[in-house]
């Protein structure tokens, strides 16, 4: 008997509205809620498209048949993240409106997104020649798109922004990247803004926070963090949110491993900010920072 109270005890203390407070959460009308599973086919998808005959049904993929294969994979991919970007609108809170015109409005945004798979694919076609460029390790595109992690989170990190850049309900590009950042241990927030030709070398343990701006050809090496320094607090003492808060890494930089950015200062376009660096003040152009 003593067995089934405690049980019985715990069920109660753990249903306990003031004791679940902001843990639990329920959609109105039983509204669909955001899959990590979905989403998961949803940039296998997204692989499947920019890396035809690497992802995917790669079996069968040759000049005659690649229209087809990215064609149909279009169409599952329209369907999944209308689907997905539906339940991420119906899933905050203060949303009694699910129905027919946030699902419009979910497929005109889905359609957005694949309106822009071109320009994230041609992105990342700069992102791969930039790792291949600066990598002596790496014997060919197809490694680097196949076996690279550095490629992976910044695949997922661009997927993740051009959605966040497109309204989509922030829960959903976040948990695309975080679902990189599980796999691989590189953290990149969508909300950061990186530019072309971007390079992770290694990558293990780096971090990119949400107002990070990086400019075109740059390269980090691993445990690098771009991140934010001590947070303001309100007159409640609650952090205030919204700010700019992380660095502004220009053209052409290098940030070599361990390397420490807090704050919001600017690295001058053509610096070098080498291993195991603390740097919380502006750098001009052309630097050489080492311990």
């Amino acid at each position: 008997m003593g067995n089934f109270e405690n049980i019985n005890s715990a069920v109660k203390l753990l249903s306990d509205q003031v004791s679940v407070g902001s843990l639990s959460h329920c959609n109105q009308k039983g509204d669909p809620y955001p899959s990590g599973e979905e989403l998961s086919k949803i940039v296998d998808l997204c692989y499947a498209i920019f890396f035809p005959g690497f992802f995917g049904d790669n079996t069968s993929v040759n000049s005659d048949t690649i229209q087809y294969h990215i064609g149909v994979n279009v169409e599952k991919l329209y369907i999944k993240l209308s689907e997905q970007l539906y339940a991420g609108m119906c899933f905050d809170s203060e949303n009694d409106k699910c129905g027919g015109d946030l699902k419009q409005e979910a497929q005109a945004m889905a359609s957005e997104f694949v309106g822009t798979l071109p320009g994230i694919r041609e992105i990342l076609s700069t992102d791969v020649e930039a790792i291949f460029r600066g990598d002596p390790a790496a014997k060919n595109y197809g490694e680097i798109i196949l076996a690279y992690p550095g490629l992976k989170a910044i695949v997922n990190y661009r997927i993740a922004h051009s959605l966040l850049l497109l309204g989509a309900n922030p829960l959903i590009p976040r948990m695309i990247t975080e679902k990189a950042h599980s796999l691989t241990g590189i953290d990149i927030h969508p909300g950061a803004t990186i530019g072309r030709y971007f390079a992770i070398d290694h990558g293990t343990g780096i971090v990119i926070g949400e107002t990070t701006i990086i400019g075109e050809n740059v390269k980090l090496y691993q445990g690098v963090t771009l991140g934010a320094r001590s947070f303001p607090a309100d007159e409640n003492n609650i952090i205030i949110k919204g700010i700019l808060r992380h660095p502004i890494i220009e053209d052409n930089v290098v940030i070599y491993a361990g390397a420490t950015i807090l704050g919001r200062v600017t690295i001058g376009h053509d610096s070098v900010v080498g291993a195991n660096t603390w740097v919380t003040t502006d750098l001009p152009a052309g630097s050489k920072v080492t311990i």
